[in-house]
């Protein structure tokens, strides 16, 4: 997207210049619009690079919270087989 806002602004420059119509003021109005335009895709390129980081950061703790979940059924099951071997034994008796 970055590449294509720029090329987009380099058309726009070069067309203005080879239809032979741009006097200064236009030239500089083309000049802003241009710089405007690259700070904007600037600005978008480091709000996209800041939410993959952000996305990163939760996709390892969403790994993080699955392994301890993992963890405890685990540990529920193992103890849920313990009582039932506790009980199996109490009703021997």
């Amino acid at each position: 997207m970055y590449t294509k806002l720029i090329k987009a602004s380099v058309l726009a420059l070069s067309m203005g210049l080879v239809g032979g119509c741009a006097d200064m003021t236009q030239l500089e109005e083309a000049k802003a619009a241009s710089a405007a335009a690259m700070a904007k895709a600037t600005d978008a390129y480091n709000l996209a690079q800041n939410a993959h980081t952000v996305a990163s950061e939760a996709s390892h703790a969403a790994e993080q919270a699955t392994k301890s979940a993992e963890a405890a059924l685990e540990c529920c099951n193992e103890n849920s087989r313990k009582l039932d071997q506790m009980f199996e034994k109490a009703m021997k008796k």
